[in-house]
């Protein structure tokens, strides 16, 4: 432990947080400051710890190439897309080699876009890297990584290898389950502005050039004053490595807590002290790290009354994982998205366009133990299927044709197809639900969110429970 702790000091005393000057004047200081380093330090290239090298080495690059295909993207400001960068570098890799190691390579501005956050609250702003200085950076973490990420706490869990939201999630359902049922949860900003100094000064270098790459917007290229935009492949761990001081910090304190990136959770016995340690935390992160707490988000709480990681918690001696309420908000809002175009599209393309979705949906959110509201979900997706494959149809001669042509007898295709009710009261009909069966739907490809086998739930429970809006599902 003490050796760990060490290699975290040692490493923390590289971090530039001069966050005083911007821009040029900025820019000059570190210069400024890197050439007096330079005349006082004795490095040789035989003793000088060559990162530059590791990172142009064949197999890490193999393995950059390989993930930045895996994880696709979109094409940076030169247009260039994912399947054309092998070509590419086939033929230009010798003198970017070269560049990198004698320290001119210069990345290209990155593209900007904007994504609307999950829960409304605005748009986040993304930088997209050319695919080239994807690769390259992927380059560079993968050997800062395999440097830096044994140094980081065992309380952080984002995006680092072997950890996953599940495991913090899991981790804060223990310190409910010990009694800690208060929760100051801590959102913070803007800390990719802060450079980071590593042992080779060429590596440092084509950091700093990432980070200064400028952004283009509306065809115009405009200096990057918040550092790594999020969207290239270092922006997560040197993320975690501004954050390290902060987990330092709470260690220290002897606090609870879970970090998965820029969300922090501290758990502790009351609101009293719950108050309290906001206030002496948020003080640390404003004063000594220069960072800003985002006071919107951020707050003091019983966790049944916030989420992380898109989940939540119940209340009560057995605490359970549940999914958060703007998740499922976020679910639903989706497939409605998709079924609205069902309108003018077959319902095997609308399926197309559901399953991955649910599938990723399910992936993630299975992990909650509340199994029933992935069934009434499920179901749910259902209704609104039939209910489009009802619009679909039109007229009552046609849908009395295509429920007769599903199977449905005579007399109750007639009497359902002539009713005046909406598609929505009607795709909850018995002659809805026979035509269109859950068999029907699961030949077309539409994956469950649940195994309904395993969920030992009545169907009359089924139908006349509500969750979220969902009322009365059928199958």
């Amino acid at each position: 432990m003490d050796l760990k702790r060490d290699k975290r000091q040692n490493i923390q005393k590289k971090l530039d947080f001069s966050s005083g000057q911007t821009g040029e004047a900025r820019q000059a200081g570190r210069e400024e400051t890197e050439s007096r380093q330079a005349m006082h330090e004795s490095e040789s290239p035989a003793n000088a710890i060559r990162l530059m090298e590791e990172v142009c080495e064949r197999g890490n690059l193999l393995e950059a190439l390989r993930r930045v295909k895996g994880n696709k993207g979109s094409a940076g400001i030169d247009g260039m897309t994912v399947g054309q960068l092998s070509g590419y570098l086939k033929e230009h890799w010798l003198t970017i080699r070269e560049q990198l190691l004698n320290g001119t390579y210069k990345p290209q501005p990155v593209r900007r876009v904007e994504i609307e956050k999950p829960d409304g609250g605005g748009m986040r702003k993304l930088g997209i890297p050319t695919t080239l200085d994807r690769f390259l950076q992927q380059a560079v973490m993968q050997v800062l990584q395999r440097r830096w990420d044994p140094t980081f706490s065992d309380h952080s869990y984002g995006f680092r290898p072997g950890r996953s939201a599940h495991q913090a999630v899991t981790q804060a359902q223990l310190y409910l389950a010990e009694g800690y049922g208060w929760v100051i949860d801590l959102d913070l900003e803007k800390f990719f502005g802060i450079a980071k100094r590593v042992e080779d000064k060429r590596l440092l270098k084509l950091i700093r050039a990432f980070l200064n790459a400028g952004v283009m917007e509306n065809g115009l290229v405009s200096p990057s004053v918040e550092g790594t935009p999020q969207g290239g492949p270092l922006s997560p761990l040197l993320s975690n490595l501004v954050l390290d001081e902060l987990d330092q910090e709470l260690e220290r304190r002897g606090h609870r807590y879970v970090r998965y990136a820029d969300d922090c959770n501290i758990y502790v016995r009351s609101e009293r002290a719950g108050q309290r340690v906001m206030k002496s935390i948020t003080r640390f992160i404003t004063q000594k790290l220069k960072l800003k707490v985002n006071e919107a988000k951020s707050a003091v709480a019983q966790p049944q009354e916030r989420k992380f990681l898109g989940f939540s918690f119940t209340a009560g001696p057995e605490v359970k994982r549940v999914i958060a309420p703007k998740a499922l908000d976020r679910f639903k809002r989706r497939v409605r998205e998709i079924t609205r175009r069902a309108k003018g599209v077959s319902i095997e393309t609308t399926i197309e366009e559901l399953a991955p979705y649910m599938r990723g949906w399910r992936s993630y959110f299975g992990f909650c133990e509340t199994p029933t509201v992935l069934l009434y979900l499920t179901r749910w997706v259902r209704l609104r299927l039939r209910a489009a494959l009802w619009r679909q149809w039109k007229t009552p001669r046609r849908r009395r044709a295509a429920l007769l042509k599903l199977g449905v007898s005579p007399r109750l295709a007639r009497n359902t197809a002539s009713s005046g009710r909406g598609p929505w009261p009607l795709a909850r009909t018995k002659a809805l639900t026979v035509g269109l069966s859950n068999a029907y739907f699961k030949s077309l490809g539409l994956p469950t969110l649940v195994d309904e086998c395993s969920v030992t739930v009545s169907n009359r429970r089924v139908r006349t429970r509500t969750h979220g809006g969902v009322a009365g599902v059928g199958g």
